[in-house]
């Protein structure tokens, strides 16, 4: 019996988007379902299939995993490929993603992921100049380090998948990621990537606070998502 991977919007939720491309990008089998963000609140919803009443939710049978990074551990313990083989890139994307789940808060509050469209962002606060530079700094070390194209070497892994959000967030708000564009393009221009993207743009529905925060963060110059 396939997993069930529970995930909501591909415009908004960028915790969705980490084990979706993740189980994709290794040939793991899961039957898709989808429930969408359609308030500011789905706490309540969302308790019917989630303890945290938030997504992700890998369903296994009679088990449920919660929270993204708990779906990745959980799938490594079932899957190659999950982590890098090779030892200093398996330490250094266990942190890298570590760091990635437990921080950049300024990224995500000050740069929201919206696929669709492209942002001119106000003045950036300090806290927020710092997330990118170590996300530049992380991208730049895992190219340089292990050779790239991924970000611990030649194979796709769960460090690539959390940092896959960021991509997005690259490029909607234009933010100076420096040789580690190269890893920005490589992701988006990916397949699997592309899935998610078309998507995301073929989304109609706009839910009103996750467009109050996109506002909030500067002036939208451009919308690719379906009127």
């Amino acid at each position: 019996m396939p997993y069930t991977l529970i995930t909501a919007n591909r415009n908004y939720s960028s915790w969705s988007l980490r084990p979706w491309v993740l189980m994709k990008m290794l040939g793991i089998p899961f039957e898709e379902r989808f429930e969408p963000f359609t308030k500011p609140s789905n706490y309540d919803e969302f308790l019917a299939f989630s303890p945290t009443g938030q997504v992700p939710v890998l369903l296994d049978g009679g088990t449920t995993v919660w929270d993204s990074l708990g779906i990745a551990l959980y799938l490594a313990d079932r899957h190659e490929g999950v982590w890098p083989v090779d030892a200093a890139a398996r330490a250094f994307a266990q942190s890298a993603v570590t760091e990635m789940h437990g921080g950049f808060s300024a990224l995500r509050n000050d740069c929201p992921m919206n696929v669709g469209v492209r942002v001119q962002p106000r003045p950036m606060r300090e806290a927020l100049v710092r997330d990118v530079a170590r996300v530049r700094e992380i991208f730049e070390q895992g190219l340089a380090r292990f050779g790239g194209p991924w970000l611990a070497g030649e194979a796709f892994t769960v460090l690539d998948a959390f940092y896959a959000p960021v991509a997005y967030r690259v490029r909607t708000y234009g933010l100076d990621v420096g040789k580690g564009q190269a890893w920005i393009d490589h992701v988006i221009a990916h397949p699997v990537m592309q899935e998610w993207e078309t998507a995301a743009l073929a989304e109609t529905w706009r839910e009103v606070s996750h467009e109050e925060e996109l506002l909030s963060c500067g002036a939208i110059t451009a919308d690719y998502r379906t009127v």
